[in-house]
């Protein structure tokens, strides 16, 4: 299966807070999008793996995607080395994705920035040749993603373009509230955490409204890039 579109996370639910409005616009244009979470999430306060499993099903579902798949990981322990990015490359080998969105380059929780770059190189290895990986006995062939785009996540990053997601901001929360277990939830007996709090549910409308002010829309995400972007013309300009 050939996606258009591929986003990376660290952590079941990293794709629906940073980028879940993007993916939500793209799937609505026709865009065959995917997802692959680096890990369960296992060392996350609340919740098990099994919790997240479920939930990152049910948000799939919300998004539209046409698939999901995790590698399992070692949550808090992976590292960017060759046994890692080699199951990476298999990922981007299969999907064959034009665009791959990923990680923060640079955030509070270590995994973020650890899988951006693990994401960002593995990308360029996947083109390849004399790189050789395989699945299900069948040999890949080398495949680099034209772009590689980075979401922000807990640090208001500057971003280098936003995109507008006026009009899918309520499902981009139902898809995020998808993990019960993690987010805002005033009957909750478990341990708090910087993330279950009011507070920061309130941040995810009001930080898409301020970037969206940014151009003259009502809600946007931000990206960074790897590379300068181009564009055919002013008027590609919004």
């Amino acid at each position: 299966m050939k996606l258009d579109i591929l986003a990376f996370g660290a952590h079941p639910d990293d794709v629906e807070l940073g980028c879940a409005g993007t993916i939500l616009k793209e799937v609505s244009l026709g865009k065959k999008v995917g997802i692959v979470d680096l890990t369960r999430g296992e060392l996350g306060t609340r919740g098990t793996a099994e919790t997240r499993d479920q939930e990152a099903k049910d948000a799939a579902k919300i998004l539209g995607v046409v698939v999901r798949e995790n590698l399992a990981m070692r949550d808090g322990f992976f590292i960017n080395d060759e046994k890692h990015q080699l199951e990476v490359i298999k990922m981007i080998r299969k999907y064959k994705p034009e665009i791959v969105l990923c990680n923060a380059v640079d955030d509070r929780h270590i995994d973020h920035g650890k899988g951006s770059k693990l994401v960002s190189d593995s990308c360029f290895l996947s083109g390849l040749m004399k790189i050789e990986t395989s699945v299900d006995g069948v040999q890949q062939e080398a495949w680099r993603p034209k772009v590689v785009y980075h979401y922000i996540q807990w640090k208001n990053l500057e971003p280098d373009f936003v995109v507008d997601i006026t009009g899918f901001e309520e499902k981009k929360i139902e898809a995020i509230m998808a993990y019960k277990t993690q987010f805002y939830d005033p009957n909750s007996k478990e341990p708090s955490t910087p993330i279950t709090s009011k507070n920061f549910f309130e941040s995810l409308n009001y930080r898409a409204q301020d970037l969206g002010r940014l151009v003259g829309k009502d809600f946007a995400e931000g990206f960074t890039v790897e590379r300068c972007l181009a564009v055919n013309s002013l008027e590609n300009l919004i």
